[in-house]
Protein backbone atom coordinates (compact mmCIF):
# COMPACT_ATOMS: atom_id res chain seq x y z
CA UNK A 1 0.00 0.00 0.00
CA UNK A 2 1.32 3.45 -0.92
CA UNK A 3 0.83 6.41 1.37
CA UNK A 4 -0.36 9.72 -0.03
CA UNK A 5 2.75 11.89 -0.30
CA UNK A 6 3.07 14.33 2.59
CA UNK A 7 -0.12 13.12 4.24
CA UNK A 8 1.64 11.49 7.18
CA UNK A 9 -0.99 8.73 7.10
CA UNK A 10 -1.74 6.20 4.41
CA UNK A 11 -5.01 6.74 2.59
CA UNK A 12 -5.39 2.99 2.60
CA UNK A 13 -4.80 2.97 6.32
CA UNK A 14 -7.70 5.38 6.75
CA UNK A 15 -9.94 3.15 4.62
CA UNK A 16 -8.81 0.04 6.49
CA UNK A 17 -9.49 1.72 9.83
CA UNK A 18 -12.98 2.64 8.69
CA UNK A 19 -13.65 -0.91 7.48
CA UNK A 20 -12.32 -2.34 10.73
CA UNK A 21 -14.57 -0.09 12.77
CA UNK A 22 -17.54 -1.31 10.75
CA UNK A 23 -16.65 -4.97 11.33
CA UNK A 24 -15.87 -4.71 15.05
CA UNK A 25 -18.99 -3.84 17.01
CA UNK A 26 -17.79 -1.98 20.10
CA UNK A 27 -20.82 -1.96 22.36
CA UNK A 28 -21.49 0.33 25.29
CA UNK A 29 -21.12 -2.74 27.54
CA UNK A 30 -17.60 -3.33 26.14
CA UNK A 31 -16.67 0.28 26.86
CA UNK A 32 -18.09 0.04 30.38
CA UNK A 33 -16.20 -3.18 31.08
CA UNK A 34 -12.94 -1.59 29.90
CA UNK A 35 -13.47 1.41 32.16
CA UNK A 36 -14.28 -0.85 35.12
CA UNK A 37 -11.08 -2.84 34.55
CA UNK A 38 -9.08 0.39 34.32
CA UNK A 39 -10.49 1.62 37.63
CA UNK A 40 -10.34 5.17 38.97
CA UNK A 41 -7.57 7.26 37.39
CA UNK A 42 -5.97 9.72 39.77
CA UNK A 43 -5.96 13.39 38.78
CA UNK A 44 -2.19 13.43 39.24
CA UNK A 45 -1.63 10.42 36.96
CA UNK A 46 -0.05 12.60 34.26
CA UNK A 47 3.42 13.64 35.33
CA UNK A 48 4.18 17.37 35.59
CA UNK A 49 7.08 18.01 33.21
CA UNK A 50 8.36 21.43 34.22
CA UNK A 51 10.19 22.84 37.23
CA UNK A 52 8.87 25.30 39.80
CA UNK A 53 7.31 28.26 38.05
CA UNK A 54 7.19 31.87 39.21
CA UNK A 55 4.00 33.76 38.33
CA UNK A 56 2.33 36.77 39.92
CA UNK A 57 -1.21 35.85 38.92
CA UNK A 58 -2.84 32.43 38.69
CA UNK A 59 -6.31 31.55 37.41
CA UNK A 60 -8.63 28.80 38.62
CA UNK A 61 -11.99 28.12 36.96
CA UNK A 62 -14.65 25.70 38.13
CA UNK A 63 -18.05 24.35 37.15
CA UNK A 64 -19.99 21.10 37.23
CA UNK A 65 -21.96 18.88 34.86
CA UNK A 66 -25.36 17.32 35.59
CA UNK A 67 -25.54 13.64 34.67
CA UNK A 68 -28.62 11.40 34.83
CA UNK A 69 -28.26 8.11 36.69
CA UNK A 70 -29.84 4.77 35.88
CA UNK A 71 -31.82 4.84 39.13
CA UNK A 72 -33.57 8.08 38.18
CA UNK A 73 -31.45 10.48 40.20
CA UNK A 74 -28.52 12.54 39.03
CA UNK A 75 -24.94 13.29 39.99
CA UNK A 76 -22.70 16.31 39.46
CA UNK A 77 -19.10 15.60 38.47
CA UNK A 78 -17.02 18.68 39.26
CA UNK A 79 -14.41 20.23 36.98
CA UNK A 80 -11.60 22.53 38.10
CA UNK A 81 -8.67 23.73 36.03
CA UNK A 82 -5.66 25.90 36.79
CA UNK A 83 -3.83 28.06 34.24
CA UNK A 84 -1.59 31.11 33.85
CA UNK A 85 -3.76 33.11 31.46
CA UNK A 86 -4.46 32.76 27.77
CA UNK A 87 -2.89 33.63 24.43
CA UNK A 88 -4.36 34.23 20.98
CA UNK A 89 -3.66 31.31 18.62
CA UNK A 90 -5.96 32.25 15.75
CA UNK A 91 -8.80 34.49 14.74
CA UNK A 92 -11.06 34.54 17.77
CA UNK A 93 -9.32 31.46 19.19
CA UNK A 94 -7.53 31.44 22.52
CA UNK A 95 -5.43 28.83 24.29
CA UNK A 96 -4.94 28.56 28.04
CA UNK A 97 -1.31 28.71 29.19
CA UNK A 98 -0.05 25.66 31.13
CA UNK A 99 -3.52 24.41 31.99
CA UNK A 100 -4.12 21.49 34.35
CA UNK A 101 -7.49 19.79 34.85
CA UNK A 102 -9.12 18.00 37.80
CA UNK A 103 -12.44 16.16 37.86
CA UNK A 104 -14.46 13.48 39.61
CA UNK A 105 -17.49 12.87 41.80
CA UNK A 106 -16.67 14.00 45.34
CA UNK A 107 -18.68 13.48 48.52
CA UNK A 108 -16.82 16.46 49.98
CA UNK A 109 -15.28 19.21 47.83
CA UNK A 110 -12.43 19.52 50.36
CA UNK A 111 -10.88 16.44 48.73
CA UNK A 112 -10.90 18.11 45.32
CA UNK A 113 -9.43 21.39 46.58
CA UNK A 114 -6.67 19.53 48.42
CA UNK A 115 -5.70 17.95 45.08
CA UNK A 116 -5.67 21.39 43.44
CA UNK A 117 -3.64 22.86 46.31
CA UNK A 118 -1.11 20.00 46.13
CA UNK A 119 -0.66 20.62 42.40
CA UNK A 120 -0.16 24.37 42.83
CA UNK A 121 2.30 23.78 45.66
CA UNK A 122 4.34 21.30 43.60
CA UNK A 123 4.42 23.37 40.39
CA UNK A 124 4.56 27.00 41.54
CA UNK A 125 6.58 29.06 43.97
CA UNK A 126 3.71 29.94 46.30
CA UNK A 127 5.57 32.94 47.76
CA UNK A 128 5.73 34.59 44.32
CA UNK A 129 1.98 34.33 43.64
CA UNK A 130 0.32 37.64 44.47
CA UNK A 131 -3.22 36.92 43.33
CA UNK A 132 -5.34 33.91 42.41
CA UNK A 133 -8.62 34.49 40.57
CA UNK A 134 -11.17 31.77 41.34
CA UNK A 135 -14.01 31.96 38.81
CA UNK A 136 -17.32 30.12 38.88
CA UNK A 137 -21.09 30.39 39.18
CA UNK A 138 -21.20 31.06 42.93
CA UNK A 139 -21.91 27.46 44.00
CA UNK A 140 -20.88 26.72 47.62
CA UNK A 141 -18.45 23.97 46.57
CA UNK A 142 -16.61 26.45 44.33
CA UNK A 143 -16.42 29.17 46.97
CA UNK A 144 -15.09 26.52 49.36
CA UNK A 145 -11.87 26.75 47.35
CA UNK A 146 -11.26 30.23 48.76
CA UNK A 147 -10.49 28.66 52.11
CA UNK A 148 -7.92 26.31 50.61
CA UNK A 149 -6.10 28.40 48.01
CA UNK A 150 -3.97 31.14 49.57
CA UNK A 151 -4.49 34.58 48.03
CA UNK A 152 -7.57 33.55 46.05
CA UNK A 153 -10.41 35.98 45.32
CA UNK A 154 -13.77 35.05 43.91
CA UNK A 155 -15.07 36.18 40.50
CA UNK A 156 -18.56 35.45 39.20
CA UNK A 157 -18.24 34.22 35.63
CA UNK A 158 -19.81 36.32 32.89
CA UNK A 159 -21.90 33.46 31.53
CA UNK A 160 -23.99 33.11 34.68
CA UNK A 161 -24.24 36.86 35.21
CA UNK A 162 -25.66 37.21 31.69
CA UNK A 163 -28.07 34.35 32.39
CA UNK A 164 -29.53 36.11 35.44
CA UNK A 165 -29.67 39.53 33.80
CA UNK A 166 -31.77 37.94 31.06
CA UNK A 167 -33.95 36.21 33.65
CA UNK A 168 -34.66 39.58 35.28
CA UNK A 169 -35.28 41.65 32.14
CA UNK A 170 -36.45 39.28 29.38
CA UNK A 171 -40.11 40.32 29.73
CA UNK A 172 -39.14 44.01 29.80
CA UNK A 173 -36.55 44.26 27.02
CA UNK A 174 -36.02 47.99 27.35
CA UNK A 175 -34.49 47.47 30.82
CA UNK A 176 -31.74 45.07 29.68
CA UNK A 177 -29.30 47.68 28.36
CA UNK A 178 -30.01 49.93 31.36
CA UNK A 179 -29.18 47.04 33.72
CA UNK A 180 -25.86 46.45 31.95
CA UNK A 181 -25.01 50.16 32.06
CA UNK A 182 -25.46 50.15 35.84
CA UNK A 183 -23.44 46.95 36.28
CA UNK A 184 -20.62 48.16 34.01
CA UNK A 185 -20.49 51.39 36.00
CA UNK A 186 -20.33 49.49 39.29
CA UNK A 187 -23.52 51.23 40.45
CA UNK A 188 -25.02 48.72 42.89
CA UNK A 189 -27.61 51.15 44.25
CA UNK A 190 -29.12 51.88 40.82
CA UNK A 191 -29.02 48.17 39.93
CA UNK A 192 -31.01 47.35 43.08
CA UNK A 193 -33.53 50.12 42.39
CA UNK A 194 -34.03 48.96 38.80
CA UNK A 195 -34.60 45.38 39.95
CA UNK A 196 -37.18 46.63 42.48
CA UNK A 197 -38.99 48.57 39.73
CA UNK A 198 -39.07 45.46 37.51
CA UNK A 199 -40.45 43.37 40.37
CA UNK A 200 -43.17 45.95 41.09
CA UNK A 201 -44.16 46.08 37.41
CA UNK A 202 -44.28 42.30 37.00
CA UNK A 203 -47.80 40.91 37.34
CA UNK A 204 -47.14 37.19 36.92
CA UNK A 205 -46.35 35.57 40.25
CA UNK A 206 -44.04 33.01 38.62
CA UNK A 207 -42.12 35.65 36.70
CA UNK A 208 -41.92 37.92 39.75
CA UNK A 209 -40.39 35.05 41.70
CA UNK A 210 -37.80 34.59 38.92
CA UNK A 211 -36.87 38.28 39.04
CA UNK A 212 -36.55 38.13 42.83
CA UNK A 213 -34.21 35.16 42.45
CA UNK A 214 -32.15 37.10 39.89
CA UNK A 215 -31.99 40.05 42.28
CA UNK A 216 -30.64 37.87 45.10
CA UNK A 217 -28.09 36.31 42.79
CA UNK A 218 -26.79 39.54 41.23
CA UNK A 219 -26.63 41.57 44.43
CA UNK A 220 -25.36 38.62 46.46
CA UNK A 221 -22.42 38.16 44.07
CA UNK A 222 -21.74 41.88 43.55
CA UNK A 223 -18.10 41.83 44.67
CA UNK A 224 -17.43 38.85 42.43
CA UNK A 225 -19.08 40.68 39.52
CA UNK A 226 -16.95 43.77 40.01
CA UNK A 227 -13.73 41.74 39.83
CA UNK A 228 -14.58 40.89 36.22
CA UNK A 229 -13.41 44.41 35.43
CA UNK A 230 -9.92 44.03 36.93
CA UNK A 231 -7.22 44.82 34.38
CA UNK A 232 -5.43 41.48 34.83
CA UNK A 233 -8.56 39.32 34.79
CA UNK A 234 -8.79 37.24 31.59
CA UNK A 235 -12.36 35.96 31.81
CA UNK A 236 -13.80 32.52 32.45
CA UNK A 237 -14.54 29.72 29.99
CA UNK A 238 -15.69 27.09 32.50
CA UNK A 239 -19.04 26.53 30.79
CA UNK A 240 -17.33 25.71 27.50
CA UNK A 241 -14.79 23.44 29.15
CA UNK A 242 -17.51 21.48 30.96
CA UNK A 243 -19.32 21.07 27.65
CA UNK A 244 -16.18 19.90 25.82
CA UNK A 245 -14.63 17.69 28.50
CA UNK A 246 -17.59 16.29 30.45
CA UNK A 247 -20.97 16.94 28.82
CA UNK A 248 -19.96 15.74 25.35
CA UNK A 249 -19.44 12.26 26.81
CA UNK A 250 -21.61 12.15 29.92
CA UNK A 251 -24.77 14.22 29.54
CA UNK A 252 -25.31 15.53 26.01
CA UNK A 253 -26.85 12.21 24.96
CA UNK A 254 -29.65 10.26 26.69
CA UNK A 255 -27.39 7.82 28.53
CA UNK A 256 -27.90 6.21 31.92
CA UNK A 257 -24.89 6.06 34.21
CA UNK A 258 -24.05 4.75 37.65
CA UNK A 259 -22.22 7.02 40.07
CA UNK A 260 -18.99 5.01 39.86
CA UNK A 261 -19.07 5.14 36.06
CA UNK A 262 -19.49 8.93 36.05
CA UNK A 263 -16.55 9.34 38.43
CA UNK A 264 -14.31 7.03 36.40
CA UNK A 265 -15.21 8.58 33.04
CA UNK A 266 -14.81 12.18 34.20
CA UNK A 267 -11.36 11.36 35.60
CA UNK A 268 -10.42 9.57 32.39
CA UNK A 269 -11.51 12.60 30.33
CA UNK A 270 -9.27 15.01 32.24
CA UNK A 271 -6.45 12.45 32.14
CA UNK A 272 -6.56 12.72 28.34
CA UNK A 273 -6.97 16.52 28.50
CA UNK A 274 -3.83 16.73 30.65
CA UNK A 275 -1.89 14.93 27.92
CA UNK A 276 -2.21 11.36 29.15
CA UNK A 277 -2.31 8.45 26.68
CA UNK A 278 -5.34 6.29 27.44
CA UNK A 279 -4.11 3.34 25.36
CA UNK A 280 -0.77 3.27 27.18
CA UNK A 281 -2.59 3.53 30.51
CA UNK A 282 -4.77 0.52 29.64
CA UNK A 283 -1.76 -1.52 28.47
CA UNK A 284 0.14 -0.66 31.64
CA UNK A 285 -2.86 -1.66 33.74
CA UNK A 286 -3.14 -4.98 31.88
CA UNK A 287 0.57 -5.74 32.39
CA UNK A 288 0.28 -5.04 36.12
CA UNK A 289 -2.84 -7.23 36.34
CA UNK A 290 -1.12 -10.05 34.40
CA UNK A 291 1.93 -9.85 36.68
CA UNK A 292 -0.26 -9.95 39.80
CA UNK A 293 -2.24 -12.88 38.40
CA UNK A 294 1.02 -14.75 37.69
CA UNK A 295 2.28 -14.10 41.22
CA UNK A 296 -1.02 -15.31 42.67
CA UNK A 297 -0.82 -18.47 40.55
CA UNK A 298 2.73 -19.14 41.74
CA UNK A 299 1.70 -18.57 45.36
CA UNK A 300 -1.23 -20.96 44.94
CA UNK A 301 1.08 -23.62 43.47
CA UNK A 302 3.50 -23.25 46.38
CA UNK A 303 0.63 -23.58 48.86
CA UNK A 304 -0.70 -26.65 47.00
CA UNK A 305 2.69 -28.37 47.09
CA UNK A 306 3.15 -27.56 50.77
CA UNK A 307 -0.28 -28.98 51.56
CA UNK A 308 0.49 -32.08 49.49
CA UNK A 309 3.84 -32.57 51.25
CA UNK A 310 2.21 -32.02 54.61
CA UNK A 311 -0.54 -34.52 53.90
CA UNK A 312 2.00 -37.14 52.75
CA UNK A 313 4.04 -36.66 55.92
CA UNK A 314 0.90 -36.98 58.02
CA UNK A 315 -0.21 -40.14 56.26
CA UNK A 316 3.33 -41.57 56.55
CA UNK A 317 3.12 -41.31 60.32
CA UNK A 318 -0.09 -43.34 60.61
CA UNK A 319 0.74 -46.48 62.62
CA UNK A 320 -1.51 -48.83 60.64
CA UNK A 321 0.63 -48.26 57.54
CA UNK A 322 3.81 -49.31 59.27
CA UNK A 323 2.79 -52.55 61.00
CA UNK A 324 2.59 -54.59 57.80
CA UNK A 325 -1.02 -55.67 58.23
CA UNK A 326 -2.91 -55.45 54.91
CA UNK A 327 -6.52 -54.29 55.02
CA UNK A 328 -8.79 -52.31 52.70
CA UNK A 329 -8.03 -49.15 54.74
CA UNK A 330 -4.25 -49.59 54.54
CA UNK A 331 -4.46 -50.10 50.79
CA UNK A 332 -6.48 -46.90 50.34
CA UNK A 333 -4.17 -44.81 52.54
CA UNK A 334 -1.04 -46.16 50.83
CA UNK A 335 -2.47 -45.22 47.45
CA UNK A 336 -2.86 -41.62 48.70
CA UNK A 337 0.62 -41.59 50.25
CA UNK A 338 2.26 -42.83 47.06
CA UNK A 339 0.36 -40.49 44.73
Amino acid sequence: MVAAKGSGLSVWACVSAKQASEVVDITSQTVMNSIRELGSVSNDAVEVRFDKRCVKTLYIEADEDHVSLQNGGDVEPELVYVHEGKRLVGKGRWKLINSRYFSGVYANSDELWIEVLDYIGSVYDMDKIQKVYLSGDGAPWIKNGLGWIKGSIYVLDRYHLTKYVKKATAHMNHTTSIMWDYIDAGDKKSTRELLNVIISATESGTKRKAVQEAKRYILGNWEGIMRQYDADYVGCSAEGHVSHILSSRLSSRPLGWCKTGVDQMSRLRVFAENGGNVYELIMKKKKVAAKEAKEVKIDQEIIRKRKLKSSHETIGNITILNIGKRTWATGFLKSIRDA
